[in-house]
């Protein structure tokens, strides 16, 4: 261990709280990633891991109002935020328990022989298993649903991974008070606690990731320290899978008949989802695409004018306003870029900002194109349609895309056309709503093509699972060798394909 201390601080004052622990040094990291290791066979059992889930999800709804406190106090985030993210975290791992009793996402495809066939085709089996241990680099935005009891945890876990979690300086506490719930639940289920450890400090994150036993790991946060962890796992003697959620701009589009069936609503909702968690979701929507003219107009006068009763909230810690602070001036000192509302900003706190552009500023100030963590967005204001084709084409890889459309919208072959040059640079495509909220569900994809994630998986929803499985395949071999799942009687009844293809 090294000498450095770690303390849980006051996110309104800023005064320390407690010792949590002391950062973990790279020998103190190879101890835990050993430790986790050494559970991988009792996560086996498929029971009994759906039964640890379960319990982890009970003790996470039991001891809800002590983790909302010290959650609280080291975020500022607010009781309500805590306790909406204890339920969602709560009910992703009961979700994923499911998902475990079911089998489904063991993806069992069996080819019986077909030596009539052209290749002769061989007794083919297929399913998936563990990767190994997975490292988790818990979110500063979100210190439940993203950090040690999070969904890269809880997919981690479902697929029998044993996972150990980088803390997230923002809070430590929050950290270790979650962890031993974690590990409560995993000792009820009669696992051992050390399926889930917790380590801290800048130089145990770099370890983690370079740890010959780590197989794969899990990251949300921003593109700088994403893409150095990304770097380090492709550049170890055996690389690993690295599934990073970097930055993500979320553009919006706005059409005509949409800004002038609904200006009012659009500018409110727009306003909402800007400011929501103080704009630091990964989904706020950064730069929004809106019509010149009057009901553009209107819709800009709403978002304002409902922005003025939004008081300014806590920003997640002092290097985050900072940034966001500078953030805003550099755009809006940029030639051509107005900024119509000025970021209010005083100790953690911070207000939001709108800054206006032509459409056609786009492709002269690449920072407009960038995310700014924080609540403010960029409303690029276009003439035609027309205008619009050139800017999508400087989007970057984001998680969400949203276009606000109007009644005869739906029918048109350009509101197509638009939605499917979208889908090209975004992961989820949302249409007269908006991306901030997102559900965990079967169908639900959080990622996009980079920056917004390192790869083409998501980190919310039943398939998240899939990360931390590779297949293997049987060949030609004899029903007793054959793991349950494979066996021609089907004795543990998961779901299967077989024989899709037959000559």
């Amino acid at each position: 261990m090294t000498t450095a201390t770690v303390w849980s601080l006051d996110a309104r004052t800023g005064a320390r709280r407690e010792q949590v622990t002391i950062e973990a040094d790279a020998p103190a990291v190879n101890t835990a990633v050993r430790a986790a290791h050494a559970t991988l066979p009792s996560l086996a059992d498929r029971e009994r891991r759906a039964e640890f889930l379960r319990a982890a999800a009970d003790e996470l709804d039991t001891r809800q109002q002590e983790l909302t406190a010290v959650g609280d106090a080291e975020t500022a985030l607010g009781i309500p935020r805590m306790t909406s993210e204890i339920a969602r975290a709560s009910g992703q791992l009961r979700m994923f328990a499911e998902i475990v009793t079911v089998g489904d996402f063991l993806d069992v495809i069996i080819d019986h022989a077909d030596p009539g066939a052209v290749p002769p085709r061989p007794d083919l089996r297929r399913y998936r298993v563990p990767i190994g241990v997975v490292a988790v680099y818990a979110a500063s935005n979100f210190p439940f649903a993203f950090s040690v009891a999070g969904g890269d945890t809880a997919s981690a876990l479902a697929a029998g991974c044993p996972v150990v979690v980088k803390a997230h300086p923002d809070h430590p506490a929050t950290s270790e008070a979650t962890a031993r719930v974690l590990q409560d639940a995993a000792q009820r289920s009669g696992l051992p606690p050390d399926v889930v450890r917790v380590v801290h400090g800048f130089d145990a994150g770099v370890a983690l990731v370079r740890h010959p036993l780590v197989a794969a790991a899990g990251f949300t946060g921003s593109v700088r320290g994403g893409r150095a962890l990304f770097d380090a796992a492709a550049a170890r003697p055996v690389p690993i899978p690295f599934h990073g959620e970097l930055g993500s701009l979320n553009p919006v589009v706005v059409t005509s008949a949409a800004a002038a069936q609904r200006a009012e609503e659009i500018g409110t909702g727009l306003a909402g989802s800007m400011t929501l968690g103080n704009g630091q979701f990964c989904v706020k929507p950064g730069l929004v695409f809106l019509p010149s003219g009057a009901d553009g107009d209107h819709v800009l006068t709403t978002l304002v004018e409902t922005i003025a009763g939004t008081e300014p909230g806590f920003m997640l810690d002092d290097r985050i306003r900072e940034n966001f602070i500078r953030g805003v001036a550099a755009r809006g000192a940029l030639p051509g870029v107005e900024t119509v509302v000025t970021a209010i900003h005083e100790h953690r706190r911070a207000g939001a900002a709108v800054l206006t552009a032509p459409v056609t500023a786009l492709a002269e100030h690449d920072v407009l194109l960038e995310e700014c963590f924080g609540p403010v967005t960029v409303v690029a204001r276009y003439d035609s349609v027309e205008d619009l084709d050139p800017a999508m084409g400087l989007l970057p890889g984001s998680l969400s895309a949203t276009v606000h459309i109007s009644d005869t919208d739906s029918t048109d072959n350009s509101t197509h056309a638009l939605l499917t040059r979208l889908g090209a640079v975004a992961g989820r495509l949302v249409v007269n709503q908006w991306p901030t909220g997102v559900a965990v569900a079967a169908a639900q994809h959080h990622g996009g093509p980079y920056p917004a994630s390192t790869s083409t998986s998501t980190s919310v929803g039943a398939t998240a699972v899939e990360r931390w499985q590779r297949p293997v395949a049987y060949q030609n071999t004899p029903d007793p060798l054959l793991p349950p799942e494979l066996r021609e009687q089907n004795p543990l009844q998961v779901p299967r394909i077989v024989d899709r293809f037959t000559t």
